[in-house]
């Protein structure tokens, strides 16, 4: 369930006037109308999910988002998407500030609600879109923190959870992320039919189902081809499972329980940094521009749709070079 955000009512002079309690009766005809935004809301969801191909993790945040939003203008007595100005908007971003919303989960948000309002208009709801002069909230820059490559070996090479009998299928976990750069969803997903150890690759469905196929060097391959032999075998206990990893209980593994793996494995490692399927996936493009690799290769190996996407990793890249640069020059 989306969290509520008390809404505040859009007035010319002031906005302190306190909102009719949400305990009083709305007519018959604001209750036809909620409905109808909620089925907007649905059209869009279906266009998002069915014809553009988002993810169900995209699909779920837009529908928590609007969900949000269409709640605090039912409170407001707004009761058609029609009724909403610009500064119904601004007064929604207000009161997700005063609730200490991070800022990138605020930008998120009205970016949710910029497309909607652009899907509105497309569909002839409506004419006008008031969100077409709206600045987003600016979201907080951060860099991606990248192990060290001999931190990566630490990890690929350590002595792995204690334990667990499932050493082989953690090594090829870590071995194909590190490989491919793959995000955790990919790697959960993931079918036995995707992997081609003779030609050395793996087929990957990402975002808006797009495939891109994935080279794999020969630790990764053996990797995989030492779990698939003894580890999958044992773990699918003679049932026909098509999911690449699986769990103890012989069902594909979930990306909880991927994090889990990973963090634990970092752990025993001896590395204090913290450590995620993602950091695997920045370790793998910044390393591989550190050692020459263009940055359209890196796009295409990572599934950005947008090389501004890719383009962070050159930044941290940069970073790392006048880092190692200020250690070693005598002149520094």
């Amino acid at each position: 369930m989306p969290v509520r955000v008390k809404p505040r009512p859009v007035q010319a002079q002031s906005r302190a006037k306190q909102l009719p309690k949400t305990s009083e009766v709305y007519s018959l005809s604001s209750y036809l109308k909620g409905m109808c935004m909620r089925a907007q809301v649905r059209d869009f969801l279906n266009l998002v999910a069915i014809e553009k191909g988002y993810s169900g993790h995209t699909v779920a945040a837009y529908r928590n988002d609007l969900n949000q939003f269409s709640s605090y203008l039912e409170e407001g007595r707004v009761s058609s998407w029609q009724e909403v100005k610009q500064a119904h908007i601004l007064d929604y971003v207000l009161a997700l500030r005063e609730r200490e919303y991070a800022p990138a989960t605020m930008a998120r948000k009205v970016s949710t609600i910029k497309s909607f309002f652009g899907f509105l208009v497309a569909d002839g709801v409506l004419l006008d879109d008031p969100t077409a002069t709206l600045d987003s909230p600016q979201a907080d820059k951060h860099l991606p923190h990248p192990l060290s490559p001999a931190h990566v070996v630490r990890l690929l090479t350590g002595p792995g959870r204690p334990n667990t009998p499932s050493i082989l299928r953690d090594r090829a976990l870590l071995e194909l992320m590190y490989a491919t750069g793959m995000r955790a969803s990919e790697i959960v997903e993931l079918e036995m039919s995707a992997v081609d150890l003779k030609a050395g690759t793996v087929r990957c469905v990402g975002k808006g189902d797009k495939e891109r196929i994935l080279p794999l060097h020969e630790r990764a391959r053996e990797a995989l081809d030492a779990y698939l032999k003894v580890d999958h075998t044992r773990l699918a206990r003679g049932r026909a499972e098509k999911a690449l990893f699986l769990n103890h209980h012989g069902h594909p593994l979930t990306r909880q329980g991927l994090w889990l793996i990973v963090k634990e494995c970092a752990t025993a490692a001896g590395l204090e940094q913290e450590v995620t399927p993602h950091t695997l996936r920045h370790s793998f493009a910044t390393h591989l521009l550190d050692g020459g690799a263009g940055l359209r290769q890196v796009q295409q190996l990572l599934g950005h749709a947008d090389i501004s996407t890719t383009q962070i990793y050159t930044e941290v890249s940069t970073r790392r070079k006048r880092e190692a640069y200020d250690r070693a020059h005598p002149r520094a």
